[in-house]
């Protein structure tokens, strides 16, 4: 399974590339996460901090369709999960750490991006809470970002390499609240299919890898996905 933005709205996470997504609503919100602007300008920096303070993520919790993937693997089905969402509710649904491949990294951590070492989010906030707007690495005194992967960055090679080889083994591959646009991720779903996967793609609006899909659903994933999960938890 790939997992976008699309399966975290029911737990208050807002999309980014949906007709309300957030680069439509704000694009200057993109600099925020941008890894040239934040590591040259501290006023970007200061209100990237300001942001994941405010951000949704860290007070969600899992919904349904995230709860739905979590059972079907506790029933003995063989799941995997590739996702580009960065805000951890698969693991928190009960997703085994070791069966979830994050290709743009966790919200939940930071790292420094002189020394690599890395911390938790929840104590990088509490020191911006306490006065800090842009706290520095406490072991080297670097820049602090989150452990995601902004735009400019590579994705982990190795994850990546893990994920195409998941989608090229897949019986069936479920592309799941993703516009299947941000790549190297969405290309996944051309690897699947390519290699005999059956491609189910489950997104509100048209995406690029319809024509090659066995079914495209355009339902609400919060119904849509118990219900095809549990469909194949009993050999559909």
């Amino acid at each position: 399974m790939l997992s976008g933005a699309g399966i975290s709205t029911d737990s208050g996470i807002p999309d980014y590339r949906g007709p309300n997504g957030l680069w439509r609503r704000d694009p200057e919100a993109e600099k925020l996460v941008t890894y040239d602007t934040y590591m040259a300008d501290p006023e970007i920096r200061r209100r990237s901090w300001r942001m994941r303070q405010e951000s949704p993520a860290f007070r969600a919790r899992p919904n349904v369709a995230h709860e739905a993937v979590a059972r079907l693997e506790r029933s003995g089905t063989p799941v995997r999960v590739i996702t580009q969402n960065v805000d951890g509710l698969h693991q928190l649904a009960g997703m085994p750490e070791r069966k979830v491949l994050e290709l743009h990294g966790t919200a939940r951590a930071v790292t420094c991006t002189r020394c690599h070492a890395r911390s938790s989010m929840a104590e990088a906030l509490e020191r911006v809470a306490a006065g800090d707007p842009d706290p520095a690495c406490l072991v080297c005194g670097g820049i602090l970002k989150s452990a995601t992967v902004m735009f400019g960055e590579r994705l982990d090679p190795q994850v990546l390499g893990t994920a195409l080889g998941v989608a090229k083994a897949a019986e069936i591959f479920i592309a799941v609240g993703t516009t299947l646009q941000v790549h190297p991720a969405a290309s996944l779903a051309g690897v699947a299919a390519e290699h005999g996967a059956r491609l189910i793609i489950m997104n509100a609006e048209p995406t690029p890898y319809d024509e090659l899909a066995h079914e495209v659903i355009r339902e609400p994933i919060g119904s849509a996905l118990p219900a095809l999960l549990a469909e194949i938890g009993e050999g559909g």
